[in-house]
């Protein structure tokens, strides 16, 4: 892996991107242009054409090969292989290391689910559970007050029904699309139900001090989740990784149900199809599954011919046939 140069954008040297007729020139920042050789390889960046802001770093072994912002208005990054493949290393061991120690903070959430009331734990241990189960963005202000858009800490009660054993969320997530989740879990129903005379506009995951029950509902932050996910794992873990995991997983079931197949052909339908199932489950699209979510192990796994053990505990199967992964990648 080569060395990489940490840069700061905008501050380290670099280049500006300037429209120039029908395309752009590169200027340093004292207004000397980017030389032949320097423009193939700003070039080869593929930055798209509608972002503003364009930031170049002028190492070619930055981090941070360039910033810009797009058309929605949101800072967008282009890192150096060797900094995502680094990341992604350790963004998976991270998942791994989740999946080892859920079973023990699940345990401590169904106790505090199956509390009565509605104080803070009671709906920290909600909130946990339903990123658990649903694999939620965890949302934030930002995200409602730009785009109107809504993940699990901006929930409204509203955006929440119960029916049976099932709770039901309705909402509109990142992009705007409107996201339909169905969690089945007696604790979640509980907690539902005990927000039964909250107003319709008030926050889902939500709580009240025993000492003040004629206080307004207070609201958990997405900083108090991630607090709470560190708290009860022991880990450095945030809401992200749940999703990483949820994914992972979902395209690790679909590869154990297609088995080993014979053909390459075969065999690669069904990897496009691992990760069309980590999509549906995460709302998003194959691509992002694919490139953010699956951790690639699964797939070298099945076609070296190893599936996930769906007889175990989907967590435990999985941490299995990562482990095997390793020691086959280092035999």
């Amino acid at each position: 892996m080569p060395r990489l140069r940490r840069v700061q954008p905008y501050t380290s040297p670099g280049y500006q991107r300037r429209r120039r007729g029908s395309g752009f020139e590169y200027r340093h920042a004292d207004g000397g242009l980017a030389g032949r050789a320097e423009r193939r390889r700003i070039e080869e960046l593929a930055i798209p054409p509608a972002w503003t802001e364009v930031w170049i770093a002028e190492a070619p072994n930055a981090h941070i090969l360039a910033v810009g912002v797009d058309a929605a208005g949101r800072r967008q990054y282009r890192y150096h292989p060797a900094w995502r493949e680094r990341q992604d290393a350790e963004k998976f061991e991270r998942m791994t290391e989740l999946a080892r120690v859920l079973p023990d903070a699940r345990r401590s959430v169904r106790r505090q689910l199956a509390a009565e009331g509605r104080g803070r734990a009671r709906a920290l241990a909600a909130a946990f559970r339903t990123l658990d189960l649903g694999a939620l963005r965890v949302g934030g202000e930002e995200y409602l007050l730009a785009a109107r858009t809504r993940g699990l800490t901006t929930l409204l009660m509203r955006n929440a029904s119960v029916e049976g054993e099932l709770v039901r969320l309705r909402f509109r997530a990142k992009g705007g699309a409107l996201h339909r989740i169905e969690l089945a879990d007696a604790g979640l129903v509980g907690f539902v139900e005990s927000g039964a005379d909250a107003r319709p506009s008030s926050r889902l995951f939500s709580w009240r001090a025993e000492a003040a029950a004629r206080a307004g509902l207070r609201a958990v932050t997405a900083s108090e989740v991630n607090d709470d996910i560190r708290e009860r794992t022991g880990g450095d873990f945030t809401a992200k990784d749940f999703r990483t995991l949820r994914g992972t997983l979902a395209a690790a079931e679909h590869l154990a149900a297609e088995r080993p197949l014979a053909t390459k052909r075969a065999r690669s339908a069904a990897v496009r199809g691992a990760y069309v199932a980590a999509s549906e489950v995460l709302h998003n699209t194959p691509t992002i599954a694919k490139s953010s979510y699956v951790d690639p192990r699964v797939v070298r796994a099945y076609e070296s011919g190893f599936v996930l053990e769906t007889s175990r505990r989907p967590e435990a199967a999985l941490v299995a046939l990562l482990e095997e992964e390793r020691v086959d990648e280092a035999g």
